[in-house]
């Protein structure tokens, strides 16, 4: 039987035809070899065996050795999926360089969205050989990134060295006693001080007949050295147009009104301290006016609504969301159902927020939705605005500083933190008289937060 083996693979077609059977199997419960014999082994043995039997000079024995080298050692990192309304996004930055060590699901690239910024993770640990893709790129999910190569050593850097760049680069010294050959960079600077110098001996003044002929009207443009051009960030394209549409849709009307932070800002400076220490986070400000907003939605309901076409979409759970500045650009994250959180839920909700909208781990989930937004525009020093609405509500709460103003109160004139509000709402949905209801609602829960414990 193996005489006949033996004499069937020494022929050229049946050692051809026998590699390329073995070529496409990877594993196999049986393997039919010539004469009937079946084998349990997997294909790579039985091909292994079969080499052995070829003659040693064979080529198919040079072919398998080239083949099995091969080992899935290269592995590509790939955009990931960004979400269900976004199709592309901009490669922004490689956090790593070609030759860097990566561990499992550690960033080496981000992608800046219209939205949110994504990390682009690395698959397996090893080393990064080379990226495909360059900064600035416009790439999809599932675009090849990066290659990883997993053979490196751990501790093995592919990075040449400087030293030895620079040692190779330098010429041969001169034998002994030749003399030194003058290097061309001191002939070059040598002839460069003849000319300043001679330039310097003969100032060149201008002629009448060389100076541009300017109009005294004609206004006197900064050079174009002093400028510069930046491509624009997804993120800013995308609030520009949001907002752009949200001036072209809406019939925007903005109402004002006062409020009197002396209560509220009593209330947390007396319960600060036992609020940090039962519940773990600051009492803010913002968490009350959170309150008031849930409070004035639910007394005037229009204003959480939306208009759908030729319908009104009445919402019955509250979702608000805050405006957040963030140095890439305004991101607006939600806390859900507002209208069932205390006060120490809404403050860790909005820390959490927060804390991600600024390293830019926030997620399009966290930002999806919401039927109300509130921005606080007090914390940068503004005194009074007009918030744009953020499309598809129907209005938009804009706080502003607190500042000491004199006051009347019970007939006296005396100072008290004074904070101007802003309710800008679509007039085609809601009209002047809910919006000025729903101003007043926040002032009065702000200013006596007691109304809330009593619902008043």
């Amino acid at each position: 039987m193996a005489s006949a083996v033996i004499r069937l693979v020494r022929r050229p077609a049946a050692a051809l035809l026998i590699a390329r059977s073995c070529r496409h199997v990877r594993q196999l419960s049986h393997h039919m070899l010539p004469g009937g014999l079946v084998c349990s082994k997997p294909a790579s043995e039985n091909c292994r065996e079969l080499t052995m039997l070829l003659p040693r000079a064979s080529p198919y024995q040079m072919w398998s050795r080239s083949f099995a080298s091969e080992n899935g050692d290269l592995v590509d990192a790939v955009v990931p999926f960004m979400g269900e309304s976004i199709t592309d996004g901009t490669l922004a930055t490689f956090l790593k360089k070609p030759g860097d060590r990566v561990e499992v699901d550690e960033p080496i690239a981000q992608i800046e969205t219209d939205k949110v910024t994504i990390d682009v993770n690395s698959p397996e640990a090893g080393i990064i050989q080379k990226f495909v893709a360059k900064e600035g790129d416009t790439v999809t999910p599932g675009t090849k990134v990066a290659v990883i190569s997993k053979s490196y050593p751990s501790d093995t850097h592919v990075a040449p060295s400087d030293d030895k760049v620079v040692k190779d680069a330098q010429p041969p010294s001169p034998p002994t006693g030749a003399p030194q050959p003058t290097p061309p960079t001191e002939k070059i600077d040598k002839q460069v001080l003849k000319e300043e110098g001679s330039t310097k001996e003969k100032p060149k003044v201008p002629s009448a007949a060389t100076l541009p002929k300017t109009s005294p009207s004609e206004p006197q443009l900064p050079p174009k050295e002093r400028e510069r051009r930046v491509p624009m960030p997804r993120l800013r394209k995308r609030v520009a147009t949001r907002l752009k549409d949200s001036q072209n849709t809406f019939a925007m009307l903005t109402t004002f009104n006062e409020v009197d932070m002396t209560n509220l800002m009593k209330l947390r400076s007396e319960y600060k301290d036992a609020f940090v220490e039962k519940h773990g986070v600051k009492l803010g400000l913002m968490s009350g006016f959170v309150k008031a907003a849930v409070s004035g939605l639910q007394n005037q309901p229009i204003i959480n609504a939306v208009i759908d076409g030729d319908d009104i979409i009445y919402r019955d759970y509250v979702d608000i969301s805050i405006a957040v500045g963030t140095p890439k650009g305004l991101v607006v994250p939600v806390i859900r159902n507002a209208g069932r959180l205390n006060f120490a839920g809404i403050e860790k909700e909005i820390n959490n927020l927060a804390k991600k909208a600024n390293n830019g781990t926030i997620s399009i989930d966290e930002m999806a939705g919401g039927t109300f937004t509130i921005s606080n525009g007090g914390v940068y020093g503004s005194l009074l605005s007009t918030p744009i609405i953020n499309p598809p509500q129907s209005a938009i709460l804009g706080m502003h500083s607190i500042v000491s103003r004199p006051m009347v109160v019970d007939g006296n004139i005396i100072p008290r933190p004074m904070m101007y509000v802003a309710l800008t709402y679509d007039h085609r949905l809601i009209d002047g008289r809910e919006a000025v209801f729903f101003l007043r609602r926040i002032k009065d829960v702000v200013e006596d937060p007691r109304r809330l414990l009593l619902d008043l």
